[in-house]
């Protein structure tokens, strides 16, 4: 089958370990694969106002999907594309759960397509979520844990700097609340958007859309948010800075994001 669309992740991936820049021999794969009328998108665990910055004035900037795989927007335009959110109820059951066993852990909010955080007192790290990589301005205010949990979340993050990302997550996943689908990408904290919505949905989502099937999808990823989207794809690459889980599902593995991984399979399929 042809290759007609192209999916990457961002940090550990696309990016550098810097997390902020794409090297030029990856930028200019990404520009071929668009010339040969290939679409392309980034997909990540950021919101589009984060990707957005990082993707402009690059063969990427576009159409994104952001939130692991809860909101899409165009990042030209801002026009979200679509939106999945955690519901009120599934949020505070999880997070009650989780602080029974780990009362150290506070909580942040990202919601309206990720332009707006509300992060509970306490929460480490978020000063300012859009102050170092935004393309526009995002909304970001302190509040207790009975306003961060009021709304609806694309995305709500867990964290306590003295539990391990992964901790959390076996924990959540014992929980098992229903609505909830948590998940990890590398950071310290648990991610959790609406059950049921990941990475993998959002990607066919976006290819059905646009009448391609799954064998006609490249995909690149490196973390626990990428397993079911490279199982989904009909072509799977993960990088060699990848988790297990991540390398397991993937048709190959790659080098990794600091040797342009995601640029020498391009370049190989690409011929």
């Amino acid at each position: 089958m042809p290759i007609r669309l192209i999916a990457t992740d961002m940090d550990g991936t696309l990016l550098r370990s810097d997390h902020r820049t794409i090297s030029p021999r990856t930028r200019e794969a990404f520009a071929r694969a668009r010339a040969e009328g290939i679409d392309v998108l980034a997909i990540s665990g950021r919101q589009p106002y984060s990707i957005g910055a990082i993707v402009a004035d690059s063969p990427l900037d576009g159409s994104v999907v952001g939130s692991n795989g809860s909101v899409a927007m165009n990042t030209l335009t801002r026009e979200i594309l679509f939106e999945e959110t955690l519901s009120v109820d599934a949020q505070r059951a999880i997070v009650e759960g989780i602080l029974r066993v780990y009362p150290g852990v506070k909580v942040s909010s990202a919601r309206q397509a990720g332009d707006v955080y509300v992060t509970q007192h306490g929460y480490a790290g978020m000063e300012d979520p859009g102050a170092e990589v935004s393309r526009w301005a995002v909304s970001h205010r302190r509040a207790d844990l009975e306003e961060v949990l009021a709304e609806p979340s694309v995305k709500l993050a867990l964290l306590d700097l003295d539990v391990p990302s992964e901790a959390l997550l076996e924990l959540a996943r014992e929980l098992a609340v229903p609505g909830a689908g948590p998940t990890t990408s590398g950071a310290p904290f648990l991610e959790v958007g609406k059950e049921g919505i990941s990475k993998a949905t959002a990607l066919a989502r976006f290819a059905h859309d646009r009448g391609y099937s799954a064998d006609e999808v490249v995909a690149f990823g490196d973390n626990n948010n990428d397993v079911e989207m490279l199982a989904w794809a009909g072509h799977s690459v993960a990088m060699a800075n990848a988790v297990p889980a991540a390398m397991e599902v993937s048709d190959e593995v790659t080098a990794t994001n600091d040797e342009d991984g995601v640029a020498q399979v391009i370049e190989r399929l690409l011929g």
